[in-house]
């Protein structure tokens, strides 16, 4: 035999030796585990919420922890005889080794105590054997010729991405699971004080939406000039000075430092001009030194990359998700991002369907609320009347639509010299703009009115026209709320009255 074929010999029988390998496991510690939890309900309480039935190595203990799983979800007794008879009610208890086998997972502990520690170790050698059944995976598809790269990658990081969150996706959940997990986040919505999303920080936006609420995807649409940067920077700025939320504001347009300053000046009260030629008095220095403190120690982070793919956002929310725990994401804007190079041909509209189509992905794997900007066509400056903003004016993809949870619009008349609002008090427009929820997937549809101070680039609460006593009187009275323009018909009622123009 030669040298090489000794190589090779040796090679094969490392891969042998690989490939005989036994899967990560901890046998004795799930035996201990599940005779704790049969003996004793505080182990119960301490573990139900880490483990669940895929994490144990051997199928006979998976079906007992099943067995406990559904007692607990039914609020029934657990111990040896209760855990024996769900397990022949679900033919069962032969499979995994009759009452004999129970008994001996009883004889093997004497306290719960230690109990949660042994359920992480379970835990860390099924996410070792997750890794492993990953790993496999992707050296399988990368093999392939066929698969493109960045598809590969996008995939890998996702599956990735699951583990380090503890959340290996399962294909199906049953309706029962689905129900207990809908009856106790509306029991926690119940019970919680405020908001049940995450709060804008425009109050009248707020009572409509209830907060931007996790998995939404919500598309905020303007004509060029409008203010979209503006609402959503000054968005971000209630949410995480305000709440100390963290929010992640991606910049396609402007650099981190410009967007920054302008934080600063509606912070400050400093105009931006001021702040752009440093030409500032003493007092407006202390001025400046004191109110950026809150803004320094706020959960806002802001990224600048030009001309960034769905790829590499996904890929960053993810990693900031996992480090800082945002729980909002504010893109600006929709149409300066790519779909990345795997997207081979094709128009701009199917560039754009594909990213639309990523965002919403996004935000229902991350479970939280993604605000995209959005351009809108020139049919706006074309239009008669008062040029306020329709669905049909979406800029380059129908899909836009499809996938937002909400679409809205801003709108300000000031900006087209219409000084007075289309209304029957035929008020001032100066200073004022409109927030338009055209689609709400759900919840309700208006038209809500905000204040805009240009020389800060900020936007905020509309100040009531009366006196508080005055607007509680008007209120009282059954008068409309100013704040709250007119309300537009939800997408399931009739739209008499509306476009006929108007996309359905």
């Amino acid at each position: 035999m030669t040298n090489l074929d000794t190589v090779r010999s040796s090679a094969a029988s490392l891969i042998q030796l690989e490939r005989g390998k036994i899967p990560p496991q901890a046998l004795d510690l799930e035996e201990v585990v599940l005779g704790a939890m049969l003996i004793d309900k505080k182990g119960v309480d301490e573990i139900i919420d880490i483990l669940h039935p895929e994490v144990f190595y051997r199928e006979a203990h998976q079906h007992i922890y099943q067995a406990i799983f559904s007692l607990f979800e039914s609020s029934e007794p657990i111990d040896l005889l209760t855990v024996s008879a769900e397990l022949k009610k679900s033919g069962k208890l032969d499979t995994v080794g009759g009452n004999h086998y129970l008994i001996g997972l009883t004889q093997k502990v004497a306290s719960s105590a230690h109990i949660e520690f042994h359920a992480r170790i379970i835990l860390q050698k099924y996410i070792q054997r997750s890794l492993i059944k990953i790993s496999n995976e992707i050296i399988q598809e990368a093999y392939d010729e066929s698969t493109d790269v960045f598809d590969l990658l996008d995939a890998a990081e996702s599956k990735l991405y699951d583990v380090t969150q503890g959340n290996i996706k399962r294909s199906a959940e049953t309706a029962q699971n689905l129900v207990i997990q809908a009856k106790k986040k509306i029991e926690e919505i119940a019970n919680k004080e405020g908001l049940s999303g995450v709060p804008s920080g425009f109050d009248q936006l707020d009572k409509l939406t209830s907060g931007w609420q996790p998995s939404d995807l919500v598309i905020v649409a303007a004509r060029p000039g409008m203010g979209k940067t503006a609402l959503t920077l000054s968005m971000a700025r209630n949410i995480a000075v305000n709440g100390q939320i963290g929010v992640a504001f991606f910049s396609l347009e402007m650099s981190s430092v410009q967007l920054i300053t302008r934080l600063i000046s509606a912070e400050t009260g400093l105009s931006s001009e001021k702040l752009r030629t440093g030409k500032l008095e003493k007092h407006e220095w202390e001025q400046l030194n004191v109110k950026v403190k809150a803004l320094e120690s706020a959960p806002l982070y802001i990224d600048d990359t030009p001309s960034l793919s769905i790829f590499d956002l996904r890929a960053k929310a993810r990693r900031l998700a996992s480090q800082h725990q945002i729980k909002l994401i504010i893109i600006d804007y929709l149409q300066l991002m790519t779909a990345g190079s795997n997207q081979k041909g094709g128009n701009r509209e199917q560039e754009i369907s594909t990213i639309s189509r990523n965002l919403k992905a996004l935000a229902k794997e991350l479970n939280i609320p993604v605000i995209a900007l959005s351009q809108l066509s020139r049919a706006v400056e074309t239009r008669g009347g008062t040029k306020r903003p329709i669905l049909s004016d979406l800029r380059e993809s129908g899909a836009i639509e499809q996938d937002a949870d909400i679409v809205s619009f801003i709108y300000r008349p000031e900006y087209y010299q219409i000084t007075e609002w289309d209304d029957e008090e035929r008020s001032s427009t100066t200073g004022q703009a409109e927030f338009i929820v055209a689609k709400h997937r759900n919840g309700g549809l208006g038209n809500i009115r905000l204040k805009f101070i240009g020389n800060l680039g900020k936007f905020d609460n509309l100040d009531s026209f009366d006196t508080p006593f005055e607007f509680q009187s008007k209120m009282n009275q059954g008068a409309e709320n100013p704040f709250v323009t007119r309300k537009l018909p939800h997408p399931n009622e009739a739209f008499d009255g509306i476009e006929d123009d108007m996309p359905f």
